[in-house]
């Protein structure tokens, strides 16, 4: 079943117009040069970020407090998530950010939309078959929606609570880790949820926890499709292939697990019954193996049969947010790439991740922003990546609180 599926993603997966021939290799792409740029913050000191030649960035909005992840509206304007800080709270909210001025790459308005949310971090547009537009949202405890009109500044319907989530904070008794979910649509009218595990590395005892999971656009036949995955916050589908981050336990050492990033076939997304094996096996080298901590179950036998990684990164890099950058791009790094906002390991010492990488058709990866921590010292840490217009791209900090406005000169 393991070699079908790779040989599925080897012949059939599309990304733009490029077909994939190698679902992943273990050495990086050749370097790409990377120049310092000056980035001046409301309040900081000045610091250098480190982007290709030809690349600039600069602040779209600030002040926005642990800013997450992005959605473009159907009118236009970019709605932002954010959760406020990093306890369990319900402070949480929803931003459009509006009137871009792309000469000063600058967003002239920040306006609420939604307020005293608990711990957004997803949000998403969709038009429904009567040509309706709804906005989505993913809280800790709850998937809501609601229609969506045009110009809006707040919403002008209810809420509709279409599933529900463990709702405990960081001091439940099993553990009560990961508060964020995150959605995207897929083909088929469905909706895909990801929802964290409740510890670093334990038997759930909540079935909705460390999976993803399918349900209709209205929260109907909702059904679990894929196990084991500890922490996939990071969704994107391209063509009809789903893409997904993913975080590894945290009791390997420095250097273990790979946070790996994987590659969801239509056929496997349809039988539904993936298992990516945690809290039993971890990644390396792209590949699943048993985890000495906790040994296999007669459920899960083998950790060769968890799927391939289609790309990794080191330990602890904690891989968020991605977007993928078609044939329509002109730049070599953008050009029919992921970009992944690596958010780092919360060891700062260790110095991992804490950078943007681009990820190939070959799961080759390397560095296209790095400078936001040094010895230590952290500047920023990236969340999400999302497309804004040919060769730029906004990319969210939940550390300094600000949006980047990331483009080719």
């Amino acid at each position: 079943m393991k070699r079908a599926f790779r040989a599925n993603i080897a012949a059939h997966l599309v990304l733009g117009a490029a077909a994939v021939t190698s679902v992943c290799s273990p050495q990086s792409a050749s370097e790409t040069k990377l120049t310092p740029h000056t980035v001046r913050l409301k309040g900081k000191s000045p610091f250098s970020l480190f982007l290709p030649a030809g690349f600039t960035i600069v602040p779209a909005a600030e002040g926005l407090k642990r800013v997450r992840f992005m959605a473009k509206s159907p009118d236009g304007r970019i709605f932002v998530a954010t959760m406020h800080d990093l306890s369990d709270n319900t402070e949480g909210a929803i931003y459009i950010l509006d009137g871009f001025d792309e000469q000063r790459g600058r967003f002239v308005q920040v306006i609420p939309y939604l307020t005293n949310l608990h711990n957004p971090n997803s949000l998403a547009f969709y038009k429904d078959a009567q040509g309706q537009d709804w906005f989505y949202m993913a809280l800790t405890d709850r998937l809501v929606r609601y229609k969506f009109v045009g110009g809006e500044e707040r919403p002008t319907s209810h809420p509709e609570v279409l599933a529900t989530y463990p709702a405990y904070g960081l001091s439940y008794k099993y553990g009560g880790w990961h508060l964020t979910r995150t959605i995207a649509f897929g083909p088929g009218d469905k909706l895909y949820v990801t929802v964290g595990s409740s510890c670093n590395a334990c038997d759930e005892k909540e079935d909705i926890r460390a999976t993803l999971s399918v349900t209709d656009v209205n929260g109907k036949n909702q059904r679990v499709i894929a196990r084991g995955l500890r922490n996939a916050v990071g969704m994107r589908f391209v063509g009809d292939s789903l893409f997904l981050t993913n975080m590894g336990a945290d009791h390997l050492g420095d250097d273990a697990p790979d946070d790996p990033m994987f590659s969801v076939s239509p056929s496997a997304l349809r039988e539904g019954k993936l298992d990516y094996g945690w809290p039993h096996c971890y990644y390396s080298g792209g590949k699943a193996t048993p985890d000495p901590r906790f040994p296999l179950q007669p459920s899960r036998t083998d950790c060769q049969a968890a799927p391939d990684a289609f790309a990794f990164f080191g330990a602890h890099s904690s891989p968020l947010g991605l977007d993928y950058f078609g044939v329509d791009f002109t730049a070599p790094l953008l050009k029919e790439h992921f970009l992944v906002a690596l958010h780092g390991a919360s060891n700062k010492k260790l110095d991992r991740g804490y950078r943007v990488v681009s990820v190939d058709a070959h799961g080759q990866v390397q560095d296209v922003i790095t400078g936001f921590s040094k010895g230590g010292v952290v500047r920023g840490r990236p969340c999400d990546i999302l497309k804004l217009s040919e060769n730029s791209f906004l990319l969210s900090d939940d550390y300094a609180n600000v949006i980047y406005y990331v483009h080719a000169k």
